[in-house]
């Protein structure tokens, strides 16, 4: 009996709660039901916030506990949390210790997935280089599944997945906290202060997004940024092969003159590239040092003169009075923010939301030096502002830009605008998370750009 056979025997009758109604968990609340589980689906929110998935789960049967208590007397034989509870939560533990087997959607899929797996995690850039891998993996005739962190969750369509196939995911520190499997090829991007309002502290933060490679074999590949020191750092710790890229001839994958070389040749131009930004460059650099052996270089090439970019990243949304409006929500850390202003000579720049407790002190330099005017939105916007203030009180550089501190995107849009004459650049980048007002930093994106469009 293979693998996904096993598993489908053991869930029949089992009682199985899972813990969040979210997009990606209600596939496989489905599959469950589908599979003879007895399913208990529990969330923070009311059935009447649930709205028409609570009818959908119950009509096929599903068990729901609702409200802030929901978490309260978890039972049965299985649990399926989704990454963003802690496994350490109080309720868990109980679990635990009363014999529940507590795992997540990912873990299940490493355990059954008959094929390779390319992953990816890092502070930044790793949605892109994800999907730049598919990409350039589907190009070359591949075929490829994407999921995790992006796209949808995989293990409800496990019985599609060949071991001929290969599946590409994007991994988050979230994700990756209890992993006890790696990828085939595990990617880091790089590794900055992030996400320290939910872990415990920078510590966690990396082991969680070690542990991408920490499980592998001595056949398997971990890819690492060598112009990242933590990144790099990894590379001590590696059971398998490692590959770098970065800026030295030393590196498996460099750029050098405007070029990208790779395993002993040329493989494209930079100039090949339609995103903007040198971090793209490193995007790049990434997803060939991954999967670059699999793919013929015009297929790279292809994929380079084409690919647009992932929407809500650095993404031109209109041409106004001959003012560029650009989205970049996915911005939601200093260090994002600081990368995507390299990419302009100076911009008007919408920025603010939620605290992660990481600092916002190095963002104060490219507010002065790229930044005509802020406005400002959200629980973070007087520590966006201060930066700023602290860096002029140091340097003297940055004190005559004006700040606005806004009580709503709708304001902020306003103001940019009128603010903006011919040629200028109004940039929404946040350095920080849209949790204060929004589900994700899509819907925070997507209303920037209904609000650009209303103009």
């Amino acid at each position: 009996m293979d693998k996904l056979e096993a598993f489908k025997k053991y869930v029949n009758g089992k009682d199985v709660t899972v813990l969040g109604v979210g997009i990606s968990h209600l596939p496989l609340i489905k599959m469950l039901a589908r599979l003879g589980a007895n399913v208990t689906a529990a969330d923070r929110r009311t059935e009447a916030e649930l709205g028409a998935a609570a009818d959908e789960l119950r009509s096929l049967g599903v068990r729901l506990t609702t409200g802030e208590a929901y978490m309260d007397g978890l039972r049965g034989d299985l649990i399926f949390k989704t990454p963003g509870i802690r496994f350490d939560k109080p309720q868990l533990l109980d679990a635990r210790r009363r014999g529940i087997l507590v795992t997540t959607e990912m873990e299940v899929f490493f355990e059954l997935c008959p094929a390779p797996i390319v992953a990816v995690t890092g502070s930044d850039g790793k949605t892109t280089t994800t999907t730049l891998i598919w990409n350039i993996l589907t190009e070359s005739g591949h075929v490829c599944h994407l999921g995790g962190n992006i796209g949808k969750p995989l293990l409800p369509e496990i019985e599609s997945v060949k071991p001929s196939d290969i599946v590409v995911l994007e991994l988050s520190s979230f994700q990756l906290h209890t992993m006890k499997k790696s990828p085939h090829i595990a990617v880091i991007t790089n590794m900055s202060p992030n996400h320290l309002d939910w872990h415990k502290d920078y510590e966690e933060y990396k082991d969680a997004k070690r542990n991408i490679y920490l499980h592998q074999g001595a056949d398997d590949i971990a890819v690492l940024n060598a112009a990242n020191a933590e990144s790099l750092a990894c590379r001590s710790g590696a059971p398998g092969r490692v590959r770098t890229f970065g800026y030295g001839e030393d590196c498996d994958v460099y750029s050098k003159d405007g070029a990208i070389f790779a395993f002993g040749r040329e493989i494209m131009k930079t100039a090949d590239i339609k995103i903007p930004g040198e971090h793209n460059v490193q995007n790049y650099m990434a997803a060939i040092a991954a999967v670059g052996d699999m793919a013929p270089a015009e297929a790279i090439r292809k994929v380079a003169r084409e690919f647009g970019g992932v929407p809500h990243r650095i993404e031109l949304v209109r041409v106004k009075d001959g003012v560029s409006y650009y989205n970049s929500s996915i911005d939601s850390s200093p260090n994002r923010t600081i990368n995507t202003l390299k990419v302009f000579d100076k911009v008007i720049l919408i920025a603010g939301g939620k605290d992660k407790g990481i600092p916002y002190d190095d963002l104060g330099e490219s507010l002065a030096t790229k930044t005509k005017a802020l406005f400002l939105v959200g629980k973070t916007a007087g520590l966006i502002r201060d930066s700023l203030k602290n860096y002029a009180e140091r340097t003297g550089l940055g004190g005559d830009i004006p700040v606005k501190i806004c009580e709503s995107y709708e304001e902020a849009v306003r103001l940019a605008a009128d603010f903006a004459r011919e040629g200028d650049v109004v940039l929404m980048s946040n350095a920080s998370t849209s949790f204060d007002m929004f589900r994700n930093f899509e819907e925070r994106g997507n209303l920037f750009k209904e609000l650009v469009n209303r103009l």
